[in-house]
């Protein structure tokens, strides 16, 4: 464990001396995270100046729900985004070079690359929750705030298995990122209450694909909306099950893998 943990400290170093050379394409890529977010919460105050309350929903509500999907899906895009390289490299025959080193080529593939503009939906998350805080009955106690952090994590998690799940996919098929950006973007549901949407959508979301514990879920528990233990416990069983599929179709998928050199 503490090998791995210096190899991350001097991956990390060196990419960020990496950008620290092209400032301006961070500076860039933050602020437009930034502006997307912006436009989407600009969308939820047009639609809340219509009308009183989202199937019981409150702006205020809506802000926290907003912010708090962008903080699990900010730490996935941040230490984990280069799992989205994976079906190129299938093609490419680059995963050798992982199979070459004597390091887990997972870990080498997560580690190769931090993407540093995800600072921006960072950012804008925590400052949403920030904003929408004081204007909710929350009682925020040391557990309440441990509890979120989980959640948090928990969330990261299932973002990350869903999108080394349907990355390993590559190994099979010429090119499954439309795949991937498919299922990653049913995410999507999850910024919103899923109870507005048809009861197909709300299974497909808590259940086959369970985004709704990514924010949707914890954000009624902190709430005061649901009971936090059961949410809490199926997020645990939701980030076990998928991050154990997502390995296993990982190494199903490398002890499969031909390389395309001689």
């Amino acid at each position: 464990m503490k090998h791995y943990l210096n190899i991350y400290v001097k991956f990390l170093a060196q990419h960020l001396k990496r950008m620290l050379q092209y400032r301006a394409d961070f500076l860039i890529g933050a602020g437009s995270f930034l502006v997307i977010q912006a436009s989407g919460i600009l969308f939820i105050a047009l639609v809340f100046a219509q009308i009183p309350d989202l199937n019981g929903w409150s702006l205020d509500e809506m802000i926290f729900l907003y912010g708090y999907f962008q903080l699990p899906r900010g730490l996935d895009h941040l230490l984990t985004d280069n799992i989205w390289l994976i079906p190129s490299r299938v093609r490419r025959g680059d995963i050798d070079r992982y199979l070459l080193r004597p390091i887990n080529p997972l870990f080498q593939v997560i580690v190769e690359r931090f993407q540093i503009e995800a600072f921006g939906e960072l950012a804008i998350g925590i400052i949403l929750v920030a904003y929408a805080i004081p204007r909710l009955a929350i009682v925020w106690t040391p557990i309440t705030i441990l509890l979120a952090l989980v959640f948090i994590l928990l969330g990261s998690l299932i973002y990350t298995s869903i999108k080394l799940i349907t990355a390993s996919i590559g190994f099979w098929v010429i090119n499954s990122m439309p795949i991937m950006t498919t299922i990653y973007n049913i995410a999507d549901f999850s910024k919103y209450p899923t109870t507005i949407f048809p009861k197909l959508v709300q299974a497909l979301v808590t259940y086959f694909i369970p985004f709704a514990f990514v924010s949707f879920l914890p954000a009624t528990a902190l709430m005061n909306k649901a009971d936090s233990t059961g949410i809490l416990v199926g997020s645990i069983v939701a980030v076990s099950l998928l991050s154990l599929l997502a390995y296993r179709l990982w190494l199903k998928g490398l002890a499969s893998y031909q390389s395309v050199g001689n």
